[in-house]
């Protein structure tokens, strides 16, 4: 499957979720939710997926995990913020760069309209 189309069908996914519960929630709630809906779509994910650090040749353990992967392809980063700041999209770029991904999907749920809370990245 071509990474456009991956993207969009997460995207839809994502519309979806917050059509439904609309803005408000915990991250957890959203993960959850959205985690079911690109199942259904019978996209392969894994959610919490390590992201180690190779630091000088050394593989180390931080704690970094991206929040959903998806077809091992495209990284998602999900937020229920205010506003989304540097600091989050450095992390999706982080993530993105650690992980060897060149596609990812900043997505803020605490918004009124869901296009308006996403960000696609491209490394």
């Amino acid at each position: 499957m071509e990474i456009n189309e991956i993207t969009k069908r997460i995207i839809g996914c994502a519309i979806e979720v917050h059509r439904t519960l609309g803005p408000g929630l915990l991250e957890s709630a959203y993960e959850e939710c959205l985690a079911s809906e690109l199942k259904n779509q019978n996209l392969n994910i894994k959610r919490q997926q390590p992201v180690p650090i190779i630091y000088k040749d050394q593989k180390l353990e931080c704690g970094y995990r991206i929040d959903i992967l998806v077809e091992n392809m495209v990284v998602l980063e999900l937020k229920v913020v205010d506003a989304i700041i540097p600091v989050h999209e450095a992390q999706v770029l982080t993530y993105m760069k650690f992980a060897h991904k060149s596609v990812g999907l900043l997505i803020n749920f605490n918004v009124t309209v869901l296009k308006n809370g996403i960000k696609r990245y491209r490394i």
